[in-house]
This record gives structure tokens, sequence and C-alpha cells, in this order.
């Protein structure tokens, strides 16, 4: 079936954006990636406009327009979008399974929270130390010093639990700086839960004798607890969650699902897990959970409960899920992929037709480091800010250190390919070559090409 619309001629509007895009390069404070065309939008006073608010740069403003580009998209709700579908899928759950003494649901939802968060709400909230690498330009995307795109749903947890609520899921679009491939893109979603639990909650089916608290005094913290919680309570909280994410994923995977938990760190956790499940004959890592960390019920004002909290990729489990081989199929707009996933029932199975795959165009492009920092998603967000979706992965093929001068040279290779037509090598020298010229000018690289 051919698609709905008609494709517009790529080359005239990639030169068009290309000369666009040097001709405002010199406006914008130099740090990195700054824009693309279209520019983040100025108020009169300077700033980035991002859903009807104003920001004003500063030092550490490295957003670019095609990430702004996707605020408000809001994929996961978007009624038979795989994503919406898999959100669904994952609230009809739990609305199932925890239900209050009037049959109403126990868990609040809530999935059009701003993807504008302060920068204490996305790490300081959280627990995430000054020093953590998530910190950096490098892997998060600011519009200022005080203000950012979340990296993670999580930035609302406090916020949420400090209005009063006990149990809630939230879902929403996250962002952050990474490498290009079929499995990464700038801009996921993911969705999470929290459940806050009383001592009459914990211990009202236990069957241990004598007094019980949730808390004990001048404990020691070690790899199975903080040092507020005695052991015994953190077992029955641990049991409740993987409980709850167990039920999750054999609904959406199936009864014969075979599951392993695995011990990690997260900040906002403590002890903290991944579960991984086994899919086509590979263990696959599909969400993080944990008990959350006492400090942050006590400055949300729930100091007299203990929480667990999960959190998952809706991309990564709707790729498993639909047999979807692509991230960036996500965002298409081709009849073709939407139409597949418009299904009379949200449960009801499906498994992706593939659209024909066109075939791929490679190109190199080499240069020497500069003698100052060099941040590789630096040059990973300016190939996306340039390319956009035509560019389907970014490989580093060659790192070379000359005997001599000691400088370091870089070669990556770029694929680039479209997802609902042939690509020309005509058209894809205009980008690349695009991409040459901002390489050297915003990332101070010297090519060799």
């Amino acid at each position: 079936m051919t698609p709905s619309f008609r494709a517009r001629p790529l080359l005239p509007l990639l030169e068009s954006a290309v000369l666009s895009r040097v001709s405002v390069m010199g406006l914008l404070p130099r740090r990195g990636v700054k824009t693309e065309v279209p520019a983040p939008q100025p108020s009169p006073q300077g700033g980035v406009e991002v859903l009807g608010c104003s920001y004003p740069w500063d030092d550490h403003t490295n957003v670019t327009a095609k990430i702004l580009s996707k605020v408000g998209r809001n994929l996961h709700n978007q009624a038979h979008h795989p994503l919406w579908l898999l959100k669904e899928r994952v609230k009809a759950h739990f609305y199932r399974t925890y239900t209050g003494r009037r049959r109403n649901p126990v868990f609040s939802v809530f999935d059009n929270l701003s993807p504008v968060v302060s920068v204490e709400q996305n790490f300081d909230s959280l627990l995430i130390p000054p020093d953590h690498p998530s910190r950096e330009t490098g892997d998060s995307y600011y519009l200022n010093r005080t203000h950012m795109l979340r990296a993670h749903t999580s930035a609302h947890q406090r916020d949420l639990v400090r209005s009063g609520l006990d149990a809630f899921l939230l879902a929403g679009d996250v962002y952050r700086r990474d490498e290009i491939d079929a499995s990464h893109y700038p801009v996921f979603h993911q969705m999470e839960g929290v459940r806050l639990l009383s001592e009459h909650q914990l211990f009202s089916g236990s069957e241990r004798a004598g007094p019980m608290s949730l808390f004990e005094k001048g404990g020691q913290r070690t790899p199975q607890k903080q040092e507020t919680h005695s052991l015994h309570v953190v077992r029955l909280v641990e049991t409740d969650l993987k409980q709850c994410l167990t039920s999750l994923v054999t609904h959406l995977f199936g009864e014969d699902l075979e599951i392993r938990w695995v011990e990690c760190y997260f900040p906002f956790t403590h002890p903290s897990f991944e579960m991984e499940v086994r899919f086509q004959g590979d263990w696959l890592e599909v969400l993080g959970c944990g008990v959350m960390e006492q400090q942050l019920l006590n400055s949300a004002g729930a100091e007299h409960k203990m929480g667990w909290a999960f959190g998952l990729g809706l991309e990564r489990l709707a790729m498993v899920l639909y047999g979807i081989p692509d991230i960036r199929l996500f965002w298409s707009e081709d009849e073709r992929f939407l139409k597949q996933f418009l299904l009379p029932h949200i449960d009801q199975a499906v498994t992706f037709q593939p659209l024909s795959k066109y075939p791929a165009l490679l190109n190199d492009i080499s240069f020497w480091l500069p003698s100052g920092a060099y941040s590789e998603n630096d040059f990973y967000d300016l190939v996306r800010s340039i390319g956009g979706d035509l560019v389907e992965k970014v490989s580093l093929v060659d790192l070379f250190i000359h005997p001599k001068t000691k400088k370091a040279s870089h070669c990556y290779r770029i694929a680039y390919r479209h997802m609902e037509r042939t690509l020309s090598q005509e058209e894809v020298r205009v980008v690349h070559r695009a991409i040459e010229r901002a390489v050297e000018q915003e990332l101070g690289v010297q090519g060799r090409y």
C-alpha cells in the first residue's frame, strides 16, 4: 500500500536548512551544539521558548530546536499509538489488581505533566550527587542552569508524594543526550510506579509475634537495607514490589515467562534491582526498581511510611512486544505503520509488519580532536540536529593516535536511511557536507576530508 501523502523533494529543503543554520550560528553563545534551523525562539530578552514559557540562555543552554520540536508530541497519549497501547495495558493491569473497598482504583495516573522541570527536581530531590555523570551537559538537555528537560519521570516523585498520594503511575517523555543507533533516541518515554506502605498495610498479614515497627534506631546501612529500616520490614516491602512486577510482566509477556532479579544501584532506592526476562533465547533487562530512600520520603512529608518504586522504558518494551526494529519508527506519521496498531482491544496481540526496507547509504567523517575537551555526545547531537531522522546509526570505526604529535583522530561511519523512500547519494552529500562544516565550526575539530 502506498502512503497517503506525497513526499516533498528533499534536496532543496536540506540546502535551505543548511544555509539557514549557518546564518544563525554566530548569534548564539558558543558552547558545543546550541541550535539548528529553526532556532529556539528567543524572547525579547533572549531566551528559549518551550510550551509557552521563556527560559533565558546561559552557559548551560544546550537544547536544540530538533529536540524542542519533539516537546508536546506526547506519543504516549496518542490513541492507538504503540506507546499508548502499552501505557494503557500497564494502567489497566494496575486498575484491576489494586482496588479499594468500593472497587475503585488505588493508583492515580499522571500522563500529562510538563517535561520542563527544575534541576533541583530532576537531581537534588532524588538524592543524585553533585558529581554524578548524569548532571553533565554532555548527558542531559539544559534550558539554562536552573531548568531542563527531564531526564526521567522520577523528577516528579517527591512532588506527587508531597501532595499526599500513596500510590501513583506516571508516564511521560524524557530527554537524554545519547549515541545514535536503532535502539537509542534522544527522546523516549518512561512509565513508573510508586507505592507507599503503612505499618498496618505491611504487618496485617504477618505472623511475627510482638510489636513491630517500620523503623529502627541505631541501625547500620548494609547491602540489604537502609540504616533506618529493619531487615524484616525491608523483606516485606521487597516481596510486595517483586510480586507486583512479576504479575505485570507476565500479564504483558505471558504466563510462561522466565524472570530473574539482578542487584544494581540507583541513588534514590536501596536496595535496588533490575528485572530481566528470558526472551527469544536472551536475557533482556526490562525495568529497574527498589525500596525508596527514606530520606526522599522524609523530605516529602511521608516520614511514617516506607515505599517502593519502579521505572520502565515504553519503547524498550514495545519494541520487544510488537517486534518494532527501529526506535525512529515510533515518530513516524506513515499510516502503514500507525494503522497496524488500530486494535479493537488494547490486549489484542499484534506483531509489526515491516515497511519496505529502503537501502542505507554510508558516509564516513574523520577529524583530529581539539586540544581541549571533546564530548562524543556533542558530536552525536550535532549529527542528529542536522541529519534528523535520516540518520539511522553513527559508529566510531577508527581511532588513530599520531605517533609524533600524539594528536587523536576519530573516524565515524554515518548510516543514512529514509523510513519511507529511497535516498540518493546527492541528497545525502548535502547533509553530510553540512555536518562536516558544523563539526569544525562548533566543536573545534580539524577535518581530514
